[in-house]
């Protein structure tokens, strides 16, 4: 299948590239940041450098790329755990805007399956708890799958030398389920250890 990654330089995007290579998958890598395109072309993936929130262009990109499938793996989340918190309006936008955005251009190219990341545990009150309540609806709306992933730990997580509290799930662990869900009917996916 043609798969158009969008958060492709993310934790758990950058496990997934290989994986789906060597499944026999083609890889549209998006990234926003042109000092990523290289590191993402190395992995197997055709660097796509596109913003989510520049519509029209994204729009482009999925028409260009043709895919079977958009997976949205896209967040806005600081290197520094400690700084979430100050992450909260950006990582909600991405999820709310950039995911409408994600939506119209699969509409726009065919209406590719999508599957979109989430979160397993309840979020505090809030525009993330808010976010990601649209973000699972509009995604069913359009029968797709989400994927509602524990915290991650492992190898360039926040949680490298610690297991975060449950539900919690080995990043290595989330992309290879990841890769066996891609024909997965309609519905919400927990994936944890």
């Amino acid at each position: 299948m043609r798969i158009f990654l969008a958060g492709a330089s993310g934790v758990i995007g950058q496990r997934l590239i290989p994986r789906l290579v060597q499944a026999g998958h083609v890889v549209g890598g998006m990234t926003r940041s042109s000092g990523k395109t290289e590191s993402l072309a190395r992995l197997g993936a055709e660097p796509i450098l596109c913003d989510v929130f520049d519509r029209d262009a994204l729009i482009q990109a999925v028409r260009d790329f043709n895919p079977d499938v958009i997976l949205n793996e896209l967040t806005d989340l600081p290197d520094a755990v400690e700084k979430i918190g100050d992450h909260a309006e950006p990582n909600a936008r991405i999820r709310t805007e950039g995911n409408r955005n994600v939506i119209e251009a699969a509409r726009q190219s065919g209406s590719p399956k999508i599957l979109a990341q989430s979160v397993a545990w309840r979020l505090p009150e809030g525009p993330d708890a808010l976010a990601v309540a649209e973000l699972e609806r509009s995604v069913l709306a359009e029968g797709g799958v989400v994927l509602s992933y524990g915290q991650f730990y492992g190898p360039g997580t926040y949680n490298e030398r610690q297991l975060p509290a449950e539900p919690r799930v080995q990043i290595d662990r989330a992309a290879d389920r990841t890769v066996e869900l891609l024909d997965e009917p309609s519905g919400v996916v927990v994936i944890t250890d």
